[in-house]
């Protein structure tokens, strides 16, 4: 096999995998699945990845780190706390907007197994750490000057996190409650990414008594 077809298997059987355990989940996808999707034999799977568990671990890893670096890639940029933070919103909606099976994967994965989270902490070294510290002495310095009420990073971080992810976690009961158009959604998410800047950006606002 030339480097060339082994590359593409190995990218072939990362692809399959990672569809199908992001519409089924780690219990409820074999190797057996992949390898008959991918159109090889399963043990070029086990060639490449070992087991089935090291397979998902590479997409877990790979995946949350993309969830994650949404939110620090517009840290270097030199402009205003404000303006910056906006930013950050739509490219983390982005983010799920181009993996809108993200949320629940993570959600329903770290439910079912606990440990797998903190071994994948523990292998995201200090990325959570330079996201958040960044964001917080940021922040912290608005709140200083009087630009931004007193509120923590946390809260801060929450609000952004489930604004834009109901968005996509609701789609289908919202689709089905109210009969809108698969296009009309659409139309929804992009003003749905606006307002929820809209609301975080007001939600700081110093609050005078």
């Amino acid at each position: 096999m030339s480097i060339n077809t082994e590359q593409n298997m190995e990218q072939a059987i990362l692809e399959t995998a990672t569809k199908l355990f992001l519409e089924k989940g780690f219990r409820s996808t074999s190797t057996t699945e992949i390898a008959r999707e991918v159109g090889c034999n399963q043990a070029l799977v086990h060639y490449y990845y070992r087991t089935k568990e090291r397979l998902f671990e590479a997409i877990f890893e790979k995946k949350i780190k993309f969830f994650i670096g949404s939110l620090f890639k517009i840290d270097h940029e030199d402009i205003p706390f404000e303006k910056k933070l906006a930013r950050k919103i739509e490219s983390h909606f982005d983010a799920i907007k181009e993996e809108p099976k993200l949320p629940l994967f993570f959600f329903n994965e770290a439910s079912s197994n606990p440990s797998r989270l903190q071994q994948l902490r523990d292998k995201l070294g200090e990325l959570p750490d330079l996201v958040v510290n960044q964001m917080k002495n940021e922040l912290e310095a608005e709140i200083k000057k009087g630009n931004i009420r007193p509120m923590t990073i946390y809260d801060l971080l929450m609000s952004i996190v489930s604004l834009n992810i109901v968005a996509f976690i609701a789609e289908p009961i919202f689709k089905t409650i109210t009969k809108i158009s698969d296009e009309e959604y659409l139309k929804l998410l992009k003003r749905r990414k606006k307002e929820n800047v809209h609301i975080i950006l007001n939600s700081l606002k110093p609050r005078f008594t």
